[in-house]
């Protein structure tokens, strides 16, 4: 088609066909309408305009039907498109409690936190998760109907969760900028850590929580050292009215704290290792183990996951500490007296989670397992 020619104008030298006994309008007549002012509100009606022969002539014309043709396929193009919007819209509707929407983004994000959900399973969480929330809005409506929004308590445990979501992002946000380990440094880390690794153990223990006051320790290590079976230094407790529980577990050496992890790697079945708690003792007894090592590249996600987050902690104190420097901290009434201990870092308490204690938070014992083969 010419460029130049439009959709709305006949063709050059295009001619109706003589059946409809059209002719072309001189170029000076122009098509007028006489509107009946008394049917103004019925512009549609046959009684609104009166048109002239050459009027009702145009009208026939099959220029004039392929206009009409070419503005209804447009409206319809349109329609069908606003259509499609609508539906989308729609589609991110899960569910309406009493006009309140429930979205699929929630449904999402809730399933986004439960880990280990397998795929073949997410329709069946999903289905679940939607009447939860449902059961959830449902309470939410009723509480603002009673006004327990508005109750002190309530309000004071939003602002704390409030507070508690907002700096934990942005902590993490700080975290962020920690740098992945190298080759070298996952393979110093492997060569630095037997007991976990290339000289990994499964430990088979039986532990004794003591409850004991703290003059009652040291009497109690030189009994545990002095039995020659568990069993007499369990009689020994009975006689002299300890209050205690005993528990058996299997634990990896990844399970394990990660403090007394060499000291347990040096134990010999039968032997028992003796910890202060702040209740009294606790008493772990190798009753067996067995050698399961792992070699460096199966040992390698953990061992990188746990340098990259040693690094993001160390990153988040050394933030949190010259936040600290530059800010003007005032303390008042009973907290202006220096405190009998203060935490030894400035994240303690803000960012715990940050600082694993134990092997089993450090390195992934699922992750050393999915190494292992799951064995």
């Amino acid at each position: 088609m010419d460029a130049n020619i439009s959709l709305f104008a006949p063709r050059r030298g295009w001619q109706a066909p003589p059946v409809l006994g059209w002719q072309r309008p001189p170029a000076t007549q122009v098509h007028s309408y006489s509107v009946d002012p008394l049917h103004t509100s019925t512009l549609g009606s046959p009684k609104a305009m009166h048109f002239n022969d050459n009027d009702r002539k145009l009208i026939a014309s099959p220029m004039a039907l392929r206009v009409v043709a070419v503005t209804a396929i447009t409206l319809v193009a349109l329609l069908a498109g606003c259509g499609d919007k609508k539906a989308k819209a729609a589609s991110q509707t899960a569910a309406k409690v009493n006009k309140e929407e429930i979205t699929v983004h929630q449904i999402n994000f809730v399933l986004q936190q439960q880990r280990g959900l397998r795929p073949e399973t997410t329709d069946a969480a999903g289905r679940q998760v939607l009447e939860r929330l449902i059961d959830q809005q449902l309470a939410v409506q009723q509480a603002a109907d009673l006004k327990i929004d508005r109750d002190p308590r309530v309000v004071q445990q939003i602002e704390a969760v409030k507070r508690e979501i907002i700096s934990r992002a942005y902590l993490e946000k700080v975290g962020e900028a920690a740098a992945k380990p190298s080759t070298e440094e996952i393979k110093k880390y492997y060569a630095d850590k037997p007991a976990l690794f290339s000289e990994r153990r499964i430990y088979s223990l039986q532990e004794i929580v003591i409850e004991a006051k703290p003059e009652q320790l040291e009497g109690l290590r030189a009994k545990l050292v002095a039995t020659k079976t568990i069993n007499e230094f369990v009689d020994y407790l009975k006689a002299n009215d300890f209050h205690f529980t005993g528990n058996q577990s299997v634990r990896a050496s990844e399970q394990l704290p990660l403090s007394s992890l060499d000291n347990f790697a040096k134990l010999k079945d039968g032997q028992s290792v003796f910890q202060i708690t702040p209740t009294g003792a606790q008493v772990i007894v190798l009753a067996g183990s067995r050698s399961q090592p792992i070699d460096l590249e199966r040992a390698k996600p953990a061992i990188e996951q746990f340098l990259l987050n040693e690094r993001k902690r160390q990153l988040i104190d050394k933030d949190l500490k010259e936040l600290r420097a530059t800010a003007r901290i005032e303390y008042v009434g009973k907290f202006a007296q220096a405190p009998a201990s203060a935490p030894s870092t400035p994240q303690e308490g803000a960012a715990a989670a940050a600082a694993p204690a134990s092997a089993s938070d450090a390195l992934d014992a699922a992750a050393i397992s999915k190494g292992l083969g799951g064995k």
